[in-house]
């Protein structure tokens, strides 16, 4: 991603939804590291990538709703 110009608001915004996603992504990365020291090198494809994609996809779905939930805080400002 380019680097944006953001406002000192939506500084402090990005920095509460970046550490909601950490704090996401740090219980999912301990998950996927259990999960890759379980397999052998031929079990790394397949299943096993299936798993880490749904773990991927769970860490972006939380920072999403993190994202919705710091602007429900703020209140609605643009139009549906």
């Amino acid at each position: 991603m380019s680097d944006l110009n953001l406002s000192p608001e939506q500084e402090a915004e990005a920095e509460r939804i970046y550490e909601q996603g950490m704090a996401q992504a740090r219980v999912e990365l301990k998950q996927a590291a259990r999960l890759m020291v379980s397999k052998r090198n031929s079990g790394l494809f397949g299943e096993t990538e299936f798993v880490l994609r749904d773990a991927v996809h769970r860490i972006a779905a939380r920072t999403v709703d993190a994202a919705l939930q710091e602007r429900k805080k703020r209140g609605i400002k643009d139009r549906p």
